[in-house]
């Protein structure tokens, strides 16, 4: 970096793309050039873990450095508490630039819940059911504090974002994931003539998969997709900042490769179903594995009432989805060497750690099953991460390292000041190589208020992992889930209860119950003895 001028920060985030459908990381089919220049220039870590394998908390986490059970949105439809203490209002009011283009989630969309999770939900918390009802911590906030990224209010008009959203000064919002998301997208491709509205969806795709909705070609062009929009608008961003002279945090967000896997046409074809290997355990015995997981293995091809929510893929549903999520991975890669290009044409790149992850992965046919949700199999809790930093080697770790120690490491890196109760933990010394690991166990967190056949609601799940293997407990139930990492790093044979495997239960036991007493909420200091 040069001089003393305080590095600018570039993110990339990805919509639930697990971290080995990559070029970098192994991937022989999906092509993704600019990612893998950007990786071989970056340290890439190998082992980058989810706090949550859901988009609201892990990027809540990502935002907050803090475990969902911390910073309070430990499940889709609670919106990130606006005064939180988090990364991007730090470097803003640290005196840094901060935009965002594309998906954000830190409020809800404004999806319903299916009416049989509904009634379940009022079953186990009827107050849900009172509108006089209170939560148990409650502050006084204007009418409409939580509605800014409802999807149903900007299809209706343009809404522009406050001037400090989560400590972003500008926003170019998308709300939604698929060929017609919401936000400010929706405007920017209704001014060039296409409303997304009416011409995207399966009912309007040139050709569709009739076992699965979700997936289809749609009928918006590549130059008006979503991940187009936020290309252009991230380029457009980039040479607005570079004209500043200040530093600038600039977060891009894409929409995809989330579900609905609906490539525009140019992409749809661009992978071959048929040349789209089964992985590994993808008729694999669940005899052993949770009740839920066997009832989806039994229901095979038949997709949840929820799109939402995981299912047993049968193998023309996973080979599709697979050759039209690699089509979104290689747009979205296009869109990304856009941006990158941007950087270096503005003399940027010199001066600019590059961040590239995922919100969350998607079981996309390991174990059968696809999407996410009710599972911590790797597939889903392991995303990518790279991280480039000038003047800094590039390597690969294979630290445990978690979403949520991204925030104390760019606040590090930057020279911004930090807040009381990060639980993160920089990575720093691993970027300068002075250190191999920064923790030896990592807990997941997952929080449901609705169950599925074989695990009822509200779900409360917890794993541990470490380099020896995952333990997960379904708390309030029986059902336990246990590998053993040395032998079976593909998690196919849970050993849970196992004789031959109780010192490592137990091990992992313990170190679960450490990481979760570690992770009590200490961000409000004691002011006095008593």
């Amino acid at each position: 970096m040069t001089g003393a001028k305080r590095p600018n920060v570039l993110v990339f985030i990805a919509d639930q793309l697990r971290a080995d459908h990559l070029g970098f990381a192994g991937n022989t089919m999906v092509r993704t050039p600019n990612l893998d220049k950007l990786a071989a220039d970056s340290m890439v870590f190998t082992e980058a873990t989810v706090t949550n394998p859901t988009c609201m908390p892990n990027r809540a986490s990502l935002l907050t450095g803090r475990w969902p059970s911390a910073h309070g949105t430990r499940c889709n439809g609670i919106p990130l508490d606006p005064d939180a203490g988090n990364m991007v209002r730090s470097l803003s009011c640290g005196g840094y630039l901060t935009a965002a283009v594309g998906k954000l989630h830190h409020q809800n969309m404004g999806w319903d819940f299916e009416p049989p999770q509904l009634a379940e939900i009022l079953a186990t918390d009827p107050l849900l059911a009172d509108p006089d009802a209170a939560d148990a911590r409650t502050r006084p906030r204007p009418a409409g504090w939580d509605k800014w990224e409802d999807k149903a209010a900007h299809d209706e008009r343009f809404i522009p974002l406050p001037d400090d959203y989560y400590g972003y000064r500008h926003v170019d919002l998308v709300i939604g994931h698929g060929d017609r998301p919401g936000g400010h997208y929706v405007h920017w491709a209704r001014e060039r003539g296409v409303d997304p509205l009416a011409v995207g969806g399966p009912g309007n795709a040139p050709r569709r998969l009739d076992s699965w909705d979700q997936v289809y070609e749609t009928a918006i062009p590549a130059d008006l997709h979503p991940s187009a929009y936020v290309g252009e608008r991230a380029v457009e961003r980039l040479a607005g900042l570079a004209g500043t002279g200040e530093p600038f945090f600039l977060f891009v967000s894409f929409p995809d490769p989330h579900h609905p896997f609906s490539p525009p046409e140019g992409y749809a074809d661009l992978y071959s179903p048929e040349e789209v290997q089964l992985p590994v355990g993808f008729y694999q015995d669940h005899a052993k594995s949770p009740p839920h997981i066997r009832h989806m293995v039994g229901n095979r091809g038949v997709p949840n009432e929820d799109p939402t929510m995981t299912f047993a893929a049968d193998e023309e549903q996973f080979r599709r989805a697979a050759a039209a999520q690699y089509g979104l991975i290689t747009l979205m890669d296009e869109q990304i060497g856009r941006v990158l290009a941007a950087l270096e044409e503005n003399g940027l790149a010199e001066d600019t750690i590059v961040v590239f992850t995922s919100d969350h992965g998607d079981l996309f046919g390991d174990h059968g099953l696809m999407l996410k949700h009710f599972s911590h199999y790797r597939a889903v809790t392991n995303v990518p991460l790279s991280i480039k930093v000038p003047g800094r080697p590039a390597g690969t770790s294979d630290a445990l390292v978690a979403t949520a120690d991204l925030a104390p490491t760019l606040l590090e890196l930057t020279g911004t000041r930090t807040y009381r109760g990060i639980q993160g933990r920089s990575l720093v010394p691993l970027l300068e190589g002075v250190a191999g690991s920064i923790r030896e166990a990592l807990i997941i967190e997952e929080d449901q208020p609705f169950g599925l056949p074989g695990l009822p609601g509200p779900v409360r799940t917890r794993s541990v992992l470490t380099r020896e293997g995952r333990l997960t407990r379904y708390f309030g139930t029986d059902i336990t889930e246990l590998y053993d990492h040395s032998v079976d790093r593909e998690e196919l044979d849970n050993v849970a209860g196992e004789p031959k495997f109780k010192e490592l239960q137990d091990s992992l036991t313990a170190a679960m119950l450490e990481g979760m007493a570690a992770l009590a909420d200490e961000g409000t200091a004691p002011t006095a003895a008593a």
